[in-house]
Protein backbone atom coordinates (compact mmCIF):
# COMPACT_ATOMS: atom_id res chain seq x y z
CA UNK A 1 0.00 0.00 0.00
CA UNK A 2 1.46 3.50 -1.29
CA UNK A 3 1.10 6.41 1.62
CA UNK A 4 -2.00 7.47 -0.96
CA UNK A 5 -3.82 4.93 -0.76
CA UNK A 6 -3.20 4.44 3.34
CA UNK A 7 -4.17 8.13 3.78
CA UNK A 8 -7.47 7.34 1.98
CA UNK A 9 -7.88 4.22 4.05
CA UNK A 10 -6.88 6.33 7.63
CA UNK A 11 -9.32 9.14 5.96
CA UNK A 12 -11.85 7.13 5.26
CA UNK A 13 -14.15 6.99 8.34
CA UNK A 14 -14.50 10.40 8.61
CA UNK A 15 -15.53 11.95 5.00
CA UNK A 16 -18.10 12.63 3.80
CA UNK A 17 -17.69 12.06 -0.19
CA UNK A 18 -15.14 9.42 0.07
CA UNK A 19 -15.70 8.52 -3.71
CA UNK A 20 -15.41 11.74 -5.27
CA UNK A 21 -11.75 12.18 -2.76
CA UNK A 22 -10.37 9.43 -3.99
CA UNK A 23 -10.87 10.30 -7.52
CA UNK A 24 -9.20 13.66 -6.70
CA UNK A 25 -6.25 12.80 -4.87
CA UNK A 26 -5.44 9.84 -7.68
CA UNK A 27 -5.92 12.36 -10.16
CA UNK A 28 -3.79 15.23 -8.68
CA UNK A 29 -1.12 12.27 -7.92
CA UNK A 30 -1.34 11.32 -11.21
CA UNK A 31 -0.59 15.03 -12.06
CA UNK A 32 2.23 15.58 -9.84
CA UNK A 33 6.01 15.48 -10.32
CA UNK A 34 6.34 15.06 -6.79
CA UNK A 35 5.50 14.48 -2.92
CA UNK A 36 5.55 18.16 -3.02
CA UNK A 37 3.85 19.50 -6.44
CA UNK A 38 1.16 16.85 -4.66
CA UNK A 39 0.74 19.10 -1.51
CA UNK A 40 0.87 22.35 -3.49
CA UNK A 41 -2.13 20.59 -5.85
CA UNK A 42 -4.08 19.48 -2.61
CA UNK A 43 -3.95 22.60 -1.63
CA UNK A 44 -4.87 24.54 -3.91
CA UNK A 45 -7.77 22.46 -4.52
CA UNK A 46 -9.04 23.11 -0.72
CA UNK A 47 -8.96 26.66 -1.57
CA UNK A 48 -11.20 26.11 -4.15
CA UNK A 49 -13.34 23.26 -2.56
CA UNK A 50 -16.83 24.60 -1.11
CA UNK A 51 -17.96 22.98 2.91
CA UNK A 52 -18.48 20.49 3.05
CA UNK A 53 -15.79 18.45 0.68
CA UNK A 54 -13.64 20.86 2.08
CA UNK A 55 -13.00 19.45 5.30
CA UNK A 56 -12.77 16.19 3.74
CA UNK A 57 -9.58 17.41 2.02
CA UNK A 58 -8.30 18.86 4.64
CA UNK A 59 -8.60 15.58 6.54
CA UNK A 60 -6.88 13.68 3.90
CA UNK A 61 -4.15 16.21 3.81
CA UNK A 62 -3.68 15.58 8.14
CA UNK A 63 -3.55 12.03 7.51
CA UNK A 64 -1.08 12.17 4.19
CA UNK A 65 1.16 14.82 6.21
CA UNK A 66 1.15 12.46 9.26
CA UNK A 67 2.45 9.06 6.98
Amino acid sequence: MNELEEALFEARPYVEYYDRLENLVKRLWEEATDRENFLQFLNEEIERAEEPFRTDLRIFLQKFEAL
